[in-house]
């Protein structure tokens, strides 16, 4: 693996952590996955990924400290 390909593939894993930690859905990885494992469903549109995601995450009272 050259220097400049583990440099990337290194900042696409920083980035989704990021993005996990700051609580950003990642729609491509949903889509990834439906079509892997899940091959009969289709998938939703990204603003309805966001919403139910966003939902789920606001929806649970006591799950967060502020």
């Amino acid at each position: 693996m050259s220097a400049s390909h583990a440099l990337s593939r290194g900042a696409r894993v920083v980035a989704c952590v990021i993005r996990a930690v700051i609580g950003v859905p990642d729609y491509e990885r949903y889509v990834a996955h439906l079509r892997l494992h899940h091959p009969d469903r289709v998938p939703l549109g990204r603003s309805e990924f966001t919403r139910q995601q966003m939902e789920a995450r606001y929806s649970r009272p006591g799950s967060r400290c502020c």
